[in-house]
């Protein structure tokens, strides 16, 4: 039985198990199968990088101090972010992946990175 590419079509010729016919094909391919199908997601996912960009250009110590004009003027968007850690005393920090913020009194945030 003649295999064929899963990307063009074509006939493989190799190894058993090949499923394409050129590196060029299989990239395509999985282009395709990866890519982020609904603008919701591409959107979501490019506001979170953003915010991460923002919070690692303004947080390279690790832990610094900011103010909110300050991240607003950056282009950091509170409403996403990718989950919530709430200490025993009841503190609560945003994280955008491991970079976090937290919310102090006069218009400020605390800069954190989380350790891995």
């Amino acid at each position: 039985m003649e295999r064929q590419c899963l990307e063009c079509g074509d006939k493989i010729i190799g190894r058993v198990d090949k499923k394409f016919c050129s590196d060029g094909c299989r990239n395509s391919y999985n282009n395709k199968v990866n890519k982020d199908s609904k603008n919701l997601i591409r959107n979501t996912n490019n506001r979170l990088r953003k915010n991460y960009r923002i919070l690692e250009t303004l947080n390279p110590e690790q832990k610094t101090r900011t103010s909110r004009a300050k991240l607003i003027e950056a282009g950091f968007d509170f409403n996403y972010f990718t989950n919530i850690y709430t200490t025993k005393v009841g503190t609560v920090y945003y994280f955008v992946y491991d970079q976090g913020y937290l919310p102090l009194e006069n218009e400020y945030y605390a800069l954190v990175k989380r350790e891995s």
